[in-house]
């Protein structure tokens, strides 16, 4: 399947349909890689109004659930919380591919797909 843009709430949409999925993260964001792996288990947004700095996202996509994150190379740790935060801006961009999605902000690209 060809690679197109959605709209936000496309996005939505769509990526609602991988709850009760196990699915992976993989964050580029400046000069930070990570990689998680998630068994999602809700999806929500959250909009921040009261931020100390542009750092703070004022919206962000919550996927909520357990996980592990890689530390180094084939080494996992159990997520801190039950929630990773994508933090997400107006410009921000939204693709999907037919298997998995592209979330692209100033900050980072994102990259979430689903586990077989």
């Amino acid at each position: 399947m060809d690679q197109h843009f959605l709209s936000v709430e496309e996005f939505n949409e769509l990526i609602r349909h991988w709850n009760g999925r196990k699915i992976k993260i993989v964050k580029h964001e400046l000069d930070d890689f990570d990689e998680t792996l998630m068994d999602l288990s809700a999806i929500s947004y959250s909009k921040d109004t009261r931020r100390i700095d542009d750092y703070e996202p004022m919206y962000s996509l919550n996927l909520n659930g357990s996980g592990v994150i890689e530390t180094t190379m084939n080494n996992y740790q159990s997520l801190p919380s039950e929630l990773y935060e994508i933090p997400l801006e107006d410009s921000a961009l939204y693709e999907f591919d037919g298997s998995r999605f592209i979330v692209s902000t100033s900050r980072g690209v994102y990259t979430i797909e689903v586990v077989q």
